[in-house]
C-alpha cells in the first residue's frame, strides 16, 4: 500500500485551507507539515499556529509533522496541542534521539526519525524497535524543489531488510524530489509513503497527480 504526504510548503497560502482540502479530496492521505527553524536548515518556514489554524480548519487530517530543527524536544509539546498525528525529527539534531522519541509517544503521537542525504541509514536502526516511521531525505532539507537523489533508493532497500529481519512494519517515507518519474522508484525500492509537494499542489488536475503517485491505490491512514 503506497501512502501520499502532500508538502503544504506548495500550497496557496492566500488560501490554506481551501487548498489542503482539494489535495486531500483528490485522494492524498494527509498532509506534510515542515517546519524549518533558519538554525538546522537555512530556511524559515511555519511553526505552532499555522498548524493549530489549520488542524481547527481540517480537524479530520492526519497530520504528517516534520521537524527539521535544532532543538525538536522543546516543541514536541506544542505541535502535539497544536494537532500533529506524527512527529518526525532529524537524528542529526541536537537533542537525545531516546529522549525525543519518548517525548513524542507521551504526547500521544505516533514518532519518526529522519536523515539526510549524507547520513548512513544504519545509524536509524538502535532507534526503529521505538518508531512508526523513519524518513529517508532524498534531498538536502531547506528547500523545495530540488534534484532526487538515488542513494535515498539504497536506504530504503536497507531499512526494508532490516525492518524484516526485525519482524517491524513501518512507515518508510521519502521525501525530496518525488513526482511521477521517481514515485515508482521509491516505491519499487520499499517506500510505502511519499512526500510531495509541486507534484501535488501545483498540478492542473490533483486527483490524476494523486493516482499517478500511488498507483491507482487510495490508503487510510492509522493515529
Amino acid at each position: 500500500m503506497t501512502y501520499l504526504s502532500p508538502s503544504i510548503l506548495s500550497a496557496d497560502f492566500s488560501n490554506l485551507g481551501q487548498a489542503c482540502r482539494q489535495v486531500l479530496d483528490a485522494g492524498a492521505d494527509m498532509l506534510h507539515f515542515d517546519v524549518m527553524d533558519g538554525h538546522f536548515v537555512p530556511n524559515i518556514s511555519f511553526g505552532v499556529p499555522v498548524l493549530a489554524s489549520l488542524h481547527k480548519a481540517l480537524p479530520q487530517a492526519f497530520y504528517d509533522v516534520h521537524l527539521m530543527i535544532s532543538h525538536p524536544l522543546a516543541y514536541v509539546g506544542a505541535f502535539a496541542k497544536a494537532g500533529a498525528s506524527l512527529i518526525t525529527f532529524h537524528l542529526e539534531s541536537e537533542d537525545d534521539p531516546r529522549a525525543v522519541i519518548d517525548a513524542i509517544h507521551a504526547a500521544g503521537c505516533q514518532a519518526g526519525l529522519s536523515v539526510k542525504p549524507g547520513t548512513p541509514v544504519e545509524e536509524v536502526f538502535p532507534y526503529l524497535d521505538q518508531l512508526e516511521l523513519v524518513l529517508v531525505m532524498s534531498v538536502e532539507p531547506g528547500f523545495g524543489g530540488q534534484k532526487f537523489m538515488p542513494v535515498a533508493l539504497e536506504k530504503l532497500s536497507a531499512l526494508v531488510r532490516e525492518c524484516e529481519a526485525r519482524g517491524r512494519e513501518l512507515y518508510l517515507e521519502v521525501d525530496g524530489g518525488v513526482d511521477a518519474r521517481t514515485a515508482p522508484l521509491c516505491t519499487a525500492a520499499g517506500a510505502n509513503l511519499l512526500v510531495a509537494g509541486s507534484a501535488v499542489f501545483g498540478a492542473p488536475d490533483p486527483a490524476r497527480a494523486c493516482a499517478l503517485l500511488k498507483g491507482g491505490e487510495k490508503g487510510e491512514c492509522h493515529v
